[in-house]
């Protein structure tokens, strides 16, 4: 029997222009960082930007963005609060910043809840903060969300680079739009992943290198636009937003 919530979550989501997952092999590489960033610049350009946080390992862009006090509205659904300009929803209002130790049906039931209950107004961009990997999260989004792209992060790592590939390629195998990849915290001078990259059949977007003051503009929008990530992801922004 189909969940009544699925044909919601298309009514939900229909006034969003375009639909970004930011994505990763593995954790630590600094996807929630690159997806903050990303919403925050956007919505510098005039956009009009929201941020879900989707995150089942570890929600952290609520610390990012430094959102305290903010909660969503109940309105015949859940209407997300406005910080620092752009529409926010979090894994953290329904966990209470706690963990969410979810596996497999359980996982599927809360996604499907989040993307049914939250009332997005008018977007030209929804930005996803993905879990890193491909469970069962990822996969489901994948299902859920129609003419979802994804963009992924990665870093000089082997390793992660490693699971990288593997999740190209299961993109590719169900056909879902990669806008690129951003290769990010480099410490390595001359040395890149393009070459790589490419023999992936994925576009190289840009290098951010490593960039100590990233730590100490955590929960400070405002300093964060000046960090090294701000100012490469600026450079980045018009590679996808010409469409």
């Amino acid at each position: 029997m189909t969940d009544p919530r699925i044909s919601i979550i298309d009514q939900r989501l229909q006034p969003i222009r375009r639909i970004i997952a930011v994505s990763s092999g593995k954790g630590g590489v600094g996807k929630s960082l690159v997806a903050t960033t990303l919403a925050l610049e956007l919505t510098d350009r005039g956009c009009n930007v929201g941020l879900f946080d989707l995150d089942f390992t570890s929600p952290t862009t609520h610390i990012i963005l430094g959102a305290k006090d903010e909660q969503p509205k109940e309105e015949k659904g859940l209407v997300p609060p406005t910080i620092n300009g752009l529409q926010y929803m979090s894994l953290t209002y329904y966990t209470s910043n706690l963990a969410a130790p979810l596996r497999g049906e359980d996982t599927s039931n809360a996604l499907i809840e989040l993307l049914a209950v939250t009332r997005w107004s008018e977007l030209d961009y929804l930005i996803i903060d993905m879990p890193p990997g491909i469970g069962d999260a990822v996969l489901d989004l994948i299902r859920l969300v129609k003419n979802i792209e994804f963009l992924i992060v990665t870093t000089q790592s082997r390793l992660a680079f490693e699971t990288v590939k593997k999740l190209a390629s299961l993109l590719r195998d169900l056909k879902v739009p990669v806008i690129g990849l951003i290769e990010n915290m480099k410490t390595r001078e001359g040395i890149t992943l393009a070459p790589e990259t490419k023999t992936l059949g994925l576009a190289h977007l840009g290098v951010i290198p490593f960039d100590s003051q990233v730590e100490e503009a955590i929960g400070n929008p405002f300093a964060l636009r000046n960090t090294q990530i701000a100012k490469k992801i600026k450079q980045i922004i018009p590679a996808f937003t010409r469409n």
